[in-house]
């Protein structure tokens, strides 16, 4: 009874703090895909990122940094919609938070390692610009099959049920890590889509933010699931075409 209680009284502090959280990363993130809207034609016809090109004047760990904060707000904003009943069915806690976003910081780490390293390539060698294309398309059909296998129903269902452990000290924190990872995972065609699609691009970034949303919190997430994943291969079908 008094854990309810304890619970119960919490429960509005952190839907306020979510709410507030939620609004400033989203006009961050608003705020930054404007900044780098623009891009660098490339051969092939397609157009480089600006978040992938240094700012005259900048490092490489200023440049780092501000894509991690970036990103980490752009999570923020996508995730939170669901993220928040998720953690009100389970513990309302800043350890588990912590160690969620604490996963999808590591992982934008990741992209961003990925990607300089595949833009500094693609600036120095031609030939593989002239594929980049193509190899989207690939990509956005790869994940949009992964979106339909029963490893994502698997990862999904266990998002949804908060990922729920034995109590025991430091458990808030790793169910935090467990349930950023399995969020990560189910979130693996849709991240690539994003990366691939436009990361810049804020009509993009609200649609997978949707998307991520509604599978999540519908009462039979099946058929969001696949839906997604169909119009994902779809695009990815439609950039092998449109390039060839």
């Amino acid at each position: 009874m008094t854990h309810t209680v304890l619970t119960s009284a919490r429960r509005g502090p952190f839907l306020t703090v979510s709410v507030i959280v939620f609004v400033v990363s989203a006009l961050a993130t608003i705020r930054w895909s404007r900044a780098m809207a623009a891009g660098m034609t490339m051969p092939g016809g397609w157009t480089m990122s600006m978040v992938w090109m240094p700012m005259p004047g900048q490092t490489g760990l200023s440049a780092a940094v501000g894509f991690e904060g970036m990103w980490i707000a752009m999570m923020a904003a996508m995730m939170l919609p669901s993220l928040v009943p998720t953690l009100a069915r389970t513990r309302l806690d800043v350890l588990t938070s912590a160690g969620y976003f604490a996963v999808w910081a590591a992982i934008g780490a990741g992209v961003y390692v990925v990607g300089i390293a595949l833009a500094q390539a693609e600036v120095r060698w031609a030939t593989l610009a002239l594929v980049i294309p193509i190899a989207r398309g690939v990509v956005l059909v790869v994940a949009g099959w992964v979106q339909l296998t029963c490893w994502k129903a698997r990862h999904l269902e266990c998002y949804r049920e908060g990922c729920l452990g034995v109590a025991h000290p430091g458990a808030s924190w790793r169910r935090g890590i467990a349930l950023g990872g399995h969020c990560a995972l189910c979130c693996l065609p849709f991240m690539a889509a994003l990366v691939i699609a436009g990361m810049m691009n804020v009509a993009v970034i609200a649609l997978t933010a949707l998307a991520i949303t509604v599978e999540r919190i519908a009462r039979a997430p099946a058929l969001p699931a696949r839906l997604a994943g169909l119009i994902v291969i779809g695009a990815g079908v439609f950039r092998i075409l449109r390039t060839g």
